[in-house]
């Protein structure tokens, strides 16, 4: 049997991972400035987290969600302690894409209504509903498009007021930094428009976490920038710094009822135990506030950057745009220095997404290495 080919690959294969560096078969340390799609919060490896993972799995790694877990309770309180929304509920489940989707779900469930709104460069996922309110329409199967969505522009509340207006509207979501989009972000003053508006017309406001969340952008949640409180959640990828866990935060004033959701797997022992470990370090270690700090020195190492256009987002959700496009700069980056860094739709886009614990000391490689880097692949 072969593998289903839906993955553009690049000849390298890490076996190890130490911090924020990994290590191929043949012993290259390369840096991570990626972390897998901003998936590892709290680097690799971590020696908590492992030991975690390690003691729970001689323990028991798995049973269903028929019998009680106190480590849910555990998660539970500590992200909402940590995060500041402990007048949240959680449900956990397994990825970023099934968080989501038992956000549309939940919102439907609750305002009896189907249509959702989502904005122009959005990414929410590849599952059946949240691909619908994906702004890529290469990805959506017929199958897909059959949910009823509407795509109003980002930073657009005369448009998103028409909509709503017609009463139909289950839930906005969105991105408070959008990922794959470009780094995007809106003014505080439409999030808050988007706030007003939705608790006018009875709509749900979703925030997608999925990638922004955990403290990557110097605040637990993105959102949190803007002093907006959605009505649910979504989080997942730096959650279990790759171990497979998301979630969804739904308010107090949303009622749960049995059989309403459900998973085989979400909020497995496993999965509760890596969680659990990646909050306590991220507490620990002040993380957040790293990401925070770090993200004004890279402020001032960019600005050495002659080529550069634009730097966008906040905290270690960075994008350093370009007028041309980077694929080659990225492969400059990889196969000469030996450093991770990841694309956006935006063609011209060099994302970086690195563990949290990084250091200044890394970038500084980083900066040497763009620096030379550009010069080959713009001559």
């Amino acid at each position: 049997m072969n593998l289903f080919d839906v993955y553009p690959l690049y000849d390298i294969t890490p076996v190890k991972g130490e911090g924020v560096h990994v290590f191929d078969e043949n012993g290259t340390k390369y840096l991570d400035l990626y972390g897998g799609h901003a998936v590892i919060s709290i680097g690799h490896a971590h020696p908590e987290y492992v030991n975690a993972i390690s003691e729970q799995v001689q323990k028991l790694g798995f049973y269903s969600n028929s019998i009680k877990n106190p480590l849910q309770e555990e998660l539970a309180e500590k992200l909402g302690k940590l995060s500041g929304c402990e007048n949240y509920n959680l449900f956990l489940c397994n990825s970023g894409a099934e968080a989501n989707e038992n956000a549309l779900k939940v919102a439907s469930f609750q305002t009896g209504r189907s249509r959702v709104i989502y904005f122009e460069n959005a990414f929410h996922g590849r599952t059946s509903g949240v691909v619908a309110v994906t702004d890529n329409e290469k990805i959506k199967a017929p199958f897909n498009q059959r949910h009823e969505v509407t795509k109003v522009c980002f930073d657009d509340p005369k448009s998103l007021e028409k909509e709503l207006s017609k009463k139909d509207v289950a839930a906005v979501i969105f991105e408070a930094i959008q990922g794959v989009g470009g780094l995007d972000e809106a003014s505080t003053e439409f999030y808050r428009t988007v706030e007003r508006l939705c608790k006018q017309h009875g709509t749900l406001l979703i925030a997608d976490e999925v990638q922004s969340g955990y403290g990557r952008t110097g605040d637990f949640f993105a959102f949190q920038k803007h002093g907006i409180q959605p009505d649910i959640i979504s989080v997942a990828k730096g959650m279990g710094n790759g171990f497979p866990i998301g979630g969804i935060l739904i308010a107090e004033e949303i009622k749960a009822s049995h059989g309403m959701l459900g998973t085989t797997f979400g909020g497995n022992h496993l999965a509760c135990a890596a969680g659990i470990a990646v909050l306590d370090v991220l507490k620990n270690e002040a993380l957040s506030e790293n990401a925070k700090d770090l993200y004004e020195y890279v402020k001032e190492r960019s600005n050495e950057i002659p080529q550069l256009k634009k730097l966008k987002g906040r905290g270690l959700m960075i994008g350093l745009e370009f007028d041309f496009e980077v694929a080659a700069l990225r492969k400059e980056l990889l196969f000469k220095h030996h450093i991770f860094t990841g694309a956006a739709s935006n063609k011209n886009l060099l994302r970086i997404l690195p563990p949290l614990n990084i250091q200044k000391d890394h970038f500084d490689r980083f900066f040497q290495a763009i620096e030379v880097a550009l010069a080959q692949t713009q001559n």
